[in-house]
């Protein structure tokens, strides 16, 4: 789904995608306000006892092994949630079923996520320009960043309740769903992942942090756990309980149990979401009431594995569509059928003519994904 994302910075970028210590080259270079910071070996005059006494402040052990990890994923990862697009879009004209729109728009929110938090912010910002952004644009990338994260997991809690709502109540969906009305939901959505991404502007940077947690420190922490885990995380527990009481209640009726391409999708989506973005949750709490990343190398590490895998839920969908759903594999061959067909034309020497080839059968009006 993305997470959708997380930041960077004073933004997720406290959290993962730059901070200095994933970047050992910038060691040498003199100490100024950069963004990230260079993790320098000094103690810092800030420490007054606060946190746990440590002889120094953490190393890097992961080295540039994030870097080159966040590459690989944003280079696969981008091209392939590219092509789900095009292929979820084909789906949603034919059929109009809200469930196609639903994860159209989920989709995108990746794309905007691994743009925003993987490419412009991780990469960009602190592995090539690594030197002083102002400040106000740092932040408003941090409103971007949430945004982004979670516009992608209220559609994913859009389409468990639409699902539900199939499933447990059929007449009630079938006479209020509309592509219409669909679209107005995501809109929506949109629309409050924005605003709720605002507050992120004060976002603050946990690689830098030298002292305990303010409370704003503590409550915007707390919001965006709430946010993107806690709250979509017990729709997905109610709502799926819901699904799987009703199929096994069809069963015992004597009526064969059939779990829906969709509803197979929508388990798998929540399930890889909650094991994915769980590590990161425990990680920010543990650091806000525990240890500091500043001066812990373990909670360091463990702030980068658990971003890592929490980016990883960008770019996996299109692997989980694939082995469930015969339909839309067949969509994404058709759309790179028509892509690789008008290159094939154009190399094509002047004069020679190409065969035209059978046009694959178009699905059903009712194909379900």
């Amino acid at each position: 789904m993305a997470p959708g994302g997380a930041a960077v910075g004073t933004g997720w970028k406290e959290t993962a995608y730059s901070h200095p210590t994933l970047l050992p080259f910038l060691a040498d270079q003199p100490r100024v306000t950069l963004l990230p910071t260079p993790n320098g070996s000094g103690l810092s005059q800030e420490f007054e006892g606060h946190w746990p006494e440590i002889p120094e402040r953490s190393p890097c052990v992961a080295g540039v092994i994030p870097v080159i990890y966040y590459s690989i994923l944003l280079g696969l990862g981008l091209p392939v949630n590219l092509l789900t697009t095009a292929a979820l879009a084909r789906l949603a004209s034919r059929t109009r079923k809200p469930s196609y729109y639903y994860l159209l728009a989920h989709t995108a929110s990746d794309i905007v996520t691994q743009v925003v938090i993987v490419f412009v912010g991780f990469l960009l910002q602190g592995a090539v320009l690594a030197r002083e952004v102002p400040q106000a644009v740092v932040r408003t990338a941090n409103i971007l960043e949430f945004a982004a994260n979670h516009a992608s997991v209220w559609i994913a809690v859009l389409l468990t309740v639409d699902r539900y709502s199939a499933l447990c109540h059929p007449l009630h969906h079938r006479a209020a769903s509309s592509p219409g009305r669909t679209r107005r939901a995501i809109a929506f959505v949109l629309g409050a992942a924005l605003l709720t991404g605002i507050p992120f502007y004060w976002w603050l940077d946990v690689w830098r942090d030298a002292s305990p947690p303010s409370t704003l420190d503590e409550v915007l922490k707390w919001a965006h756990c709430l946010t993107v885990y806690f709250i979509p995380c017990g729709v997905f527990l109610v709502t799926n309980s819901a699904i799987i009481c009703q199929l096994q209640r069809r069963g015992r009726g004597g009526l064969r149990p059939q779990v829906g391409k969709s509803t197979a999708i929508l388990l798998g989506i929540t399930t890889l979401f909650a094991l994915l973005w769980a590590p990161r949750i425990f990680v920010m709490l543990y650091h806000l009431y525990v240890a500091p990343v500043h001066r812990d190398w373990r909670v360091h590490l463990a702030l980068d594995l658990a971003n890592m895998a929490a980016m990883l839920n960008t770019a996996i969908n299109f692997g989980l569509y694939c082995f469930v759903s015969r339909t839309f594999r067949a969509t994404v061959r058709e759309v790179i059928h028509h892509v690789h067909l008008p290159c094939a034309l154009g190399s094509q020497p002047k004069g020679m003519v190409v065969e035209p080839m059978l046009k694959p059968p178009g699905l059903g009006k009712g194909a379900e994904l």
